[in-house]
């Protein structure tokens, strides 16, 4: 019968809060009703689930994760297998990686490679989007191939000249083709061709350290890269998904597009809301392990990020969790900034992070369900995800709103040797998780395996 029944919680979606009993069947949510209804009292199940005091919330959905990336000559340190564990530890059930194109070779080979990667091993749902390493008349074409088979997204990057960049040509015919076959086009904002510059200046005066990483990669910069992505959206006809947005000019470029009507979304990070530049500058290298891009701000970037949140001019947090140990990894940066591996991890602590955001009065607890599950599960086309309906996935997360907890790599299950957010104490603790009606973590005790997850294929923008 594969039917459970989780009881007595506080169920939280984006649309609202209601005291009610879950009833799940066949990997769906079969039903809602109230406790004392005729309809609860009448329930029977093979499991049941007591939520007494616990809020019920829809599995996270984070749609920027790296997980097996090749990057600067090494490799995140999580793969499809630890990476998704980690994730259904942290109370996320879908996750959309990154499929990367071989500059010169076709888009369809490296979808496939991606999905050769990741099949058989994720212990949660996950689909992919497109990185567009080289915009031609055949990978054009390709576009269109892949949104009908439910890869609906590509990435393009106005940084990392010589490896990811496009040009302006290139991306305004990449965003006319989305215009037209329903994709979406997300992109990295940053002037590669002015940051290599100051990189270049900065290592010819000697500095060297992890800090000038950020101090090259202007806000400035990235606010020029953002508000020309959304000129360039709007010749072509095209929504515009800008990821990783850090710095309040970057959200003011965004704000304005959209109060002119446009379709331009954007998408931060937990990282730019709880840590800064201080953390950059942390002394005998160890500001390395903070090294990301776009980078970490100045902290009084941080109240714009959080208003944006709360008013809709940014929509979804991710993660952009890239992973790479301090030891042997980061470590090949020393003596130059430019060499250290770029990524932070973070999948597994996104929906704790953004509950400690509720409970310091960021974000109302509706809010933290939008911008974690919802928005993301509906912007990138993923039906049945982000929500607690009859019909949909039976991802379901029972979330204990009063437990304390300390973030440390000591009791992380991702597989780096370091938490950005080292000995941070939280409110709030995924308690158990179901993905699609299957526990995958039982009061706190991993049941999942790998090859549960499925791969999702996504629906085109409508």
């Amino acid at each position: 019968m594969n039917r459970t029944l989780i009881r007595g919680g506080l169920v939280i979606t984006s649309a609202e809060e209601m005291r009610a009993d879950v009833l799940t069947e066949g990997g769906k949510v079969a039903a809602l009703a109230a406790p004392d209804s005729t309809a609860a009292q009448s329930w029977t199940a093979d499991r049941v689930i007591d939520a007494t005091g616990k809020y019920v919330i829809p599995g996270g959905v984070d749609a920027h994760t790296h997980f097996d990336l090749p990057f600067g000559g090494t490799s995140s340190s999580d793969d499809f297998a630890t990476g998704t564990r980690a994730a259904a530890w942290g109370g996320t059930t879908t996750v959309v990686d990154f499929a990367v194109q071989t500059r010169g070779r076709a888009l369809r080979e490296g979808l496939d490679t991606w999905r050769a990667k990741a099949e058989g091993k994720c212990a949660v749902d996950y689909g992919f989007h497109m990185i567009l390493s080289d915009v031609n008349e055949g990978t054009l074409k390709e576009m269109d191939l892949l949104v009908a088979e439910g890869c609906t997204s590509f990435k393009l990057f106005m940084a990392y000249p010589g490896v990811f960049y496009s040009d302006d040509g290139q991306i305004l015919r990449a965003m006319q083709r989305a215009a037209g076959n329903g994709g979406l086009i997300m992109m990295h904002a940053e002037n590669g061709l002015a940051i290599d510059v100051l990189v270049e200046q900065a290592l010819a005066a000697g500095h060297t350290e992890p800090r000038y990483h950020g101090e090259v990669r202007r806000a400035l910069l990235e606010a020029e890269a953002t508000h020309r992505a959304i000129q360039l959206a709007r010749v072509a006809g095209a929504p515009l998904y800008v990821v990783h947005v850090s710095a309040q000019e970057a959200v003011a470029e965004l704000a304005r597009a959209r109060d002119l009507g446009l379709p331009v979304y954007g998408e931060t990070c937990p990282q730019y809301l709880f840590l800064s530049t201080d953390n950059l500058a942390e002394p005998d290298f160890e500001g390395a392990k903070y090294v990301c891009s776009t980078p970490l701000r100045p902290r009084e970037h941080q109240a714009a990020l959080w208003h944006a949140l709360r008013t809709g001019d940014l929509q979804v947090v991710s993660t952009d969790h890239c992973p790479f140990c301090f030891s042997g990894q980061k470590e090949l940066g020393r003596g130059d900034f430019s060499k250290i591996p770029n990524g932070l991890p973070g999948v597994e602590n996104r929906m704790d992070l953004l509950h400690q955001a509720v409970v310091d009065g960021h974000l109302s607890r509706r809010r933290w369900i939008e911008i974690a599950c919802a928005a993301p599960a509906r912007m990138f086309g993923l039906p049945g995800k982000g929500t607690i309906a009859p019909g949909a996935d039976a991802d379901i997360v029972v979330y204990d709103p009063h437990t304390e907890q300390t973030l440390s790599a000591a009791t992380h299950h991702m597989n780096v040797d370091y938490s950005a957010y080292e000995g941070k104490r939280v409110t709030g603790q995924v308690e158990t998780v179901l993905s699609r009606g299957e526990v995958v973590i039982d009061r706190r005790h991993f049941t999942g395996r790998a090859g549960h997850g499925r791969y999702v294929p996504r629906t085109a923008l409508s």
